[in-house]
């Protein structure tokens, strides 16, 4: 069996190409790994002081002394009243589960989900109170 030259070259190439990349594998797989400090920033959903602003979009809705159905009334809000969200809880039913959220502002009570939008800033929920006030 001969071996030509061209077939030599071609085991050679071979060989360089294979040994170039398991050297690169070799090589990026450092064992010392860079760490990254990650510094969150203060944020309100963060910092626990509120989740987000909510602006109801029902005709009205009652809010509530506790998140359910069968808790009493505390009094209820218009579509396009404001509130800010402290807290959100989601309640297990029998038909499933129900966001529910805890508003601070004139009244403090919780309020289903489904009842308002919520915006990330003030400024957002102000101008959809407007538009919806209309």
């Amino acid at each position: 069996m001969r071996i030509t030259v061209k077939q030599l070259q071609g085991q050679l190439s071979f060989l360089l190409i294979f040994t170039a990349l398991f050297s690169f594998l070799l090589f990026s797989c450092d064992s010392r790994k860079e760490e990254i400090h990650v510094i969150p920033p203060i944020t309100s959903p963060l910092s626990g002081e509120y989740i987000g602003f909510g602006v109801i979009t029902d005709s009205f809705t009652h809010l509530t002394a506790d998140p359910s159905q069968d808790s009493p009334s505390l009094g209820y809000l218009r579509r396009g009243s404001r509130v800010r969200i402290i807290r959100r809880q989601i309640i297990k039913t029998q038909d499933g589960f129900i966001s529910w959220v805890l508003t601070d502002g004139q009244q403090q009570g919780w309020l289903k989900e489904d009842v308002m939008d919520i915006y990330n800033n003030e400024n957002q929920a102000i101008t959809a109170s407007e538009l919806l006030s209309r």
